[in-house]
């Protein structure tokens, strides 16, 4: 074991970071804490004050607060890998293109979800995220992945926001001319990483037997 996941199963950040290490990483890696975001545990806010989740605790006490930081963490601990996952010609175009969702798409996606705390409607703040699912349904037209026919780290850290956009209204997004993305969602949603990510677990509690991550 390599040291300590504090996640919460269904945020997108965290997921993102469970399907990197489920991907990259052997089984049994790291301690899975599975957190309740109204009671989180002082164990995680001692080392992360900022105490959201994903928080990966390494075995000599290094702590990798940001979700990207944990997907190239591991990514790093397995090199064929990220080759593929994050070849040197693509790199910076798949950082950018994840900036972008975790900038001007998320800021969207939270107003979508939640208009009525917000100023406008929500078809208002649905369309300003369609500007990211156009963009990346042209990706998709030609191609099974996002970065073109092989996978690329983009997939894997996009995936759970649109998964996100697209539970807001099912209706309307399975009715959308975004067609290609659509597939591209079911394929994610189909796959055995994805599942293999999301199993559900008790909210951790001090001395509780460990749970492994990624399951063997």
């Amino acid at each position: 074991m390599s040291g300590i996941l504090y996640s919460f199963r269904r945020c997108p950040y965290a997921m993102r970071a469970r399907l990197a290490i489920a991907y990259c990483l052997p089984a049994s890696s790291f301690e899975l804490r599975e957190v309740v975001l109204k009671d989180k545990p002082v164990e995680m806010i001692e080392i992360s004050p900022k105490a959201t989740v994903p928080v990966l605790q390494l075995a000599d006490s290094d702590v990798i607060e940001e979700s990207l930081d944990i997907m190239l963490y591991a990514l790093a601990k397995n090199p064929e890998v990220k080759k593929v996952l994050l070849p040197e010609s693509k790199k910076a175009e798949i950082i950018a293109l994840i900036q972008e969702n975790d900038g001007d798409f998320k800021w969207a996606l939270d107003r979508y979800k939640y208009s009525d705390r917000f100023e406008h409607s929500e078809q208002h703040y649905r369309e300003k995220g369609e500007v990211f699912l156009s963009q990346l349904n042209e990706r998709l037209q030609n191609h099974t992945y996002i970065m073109g026919a092989e996978m690329t780290l983009a997939d894997l850290a996009i995936f759970p926001f649109i998964r996100q956009f697209a539970h807001v209204d099912k209706t309307w997004f399975e009715a959308s001319q975004y067609t290609a993305l659509i597939q591209w969602l079911n394929h994610w949603l189909d796959s055995d990483l994805f599942k293999s990510i999301m199993k559900k677990y008790p909210q951790w509690h001090a001395g509780d037997e460990p749970v492994y991550f990624p399951e063997s």
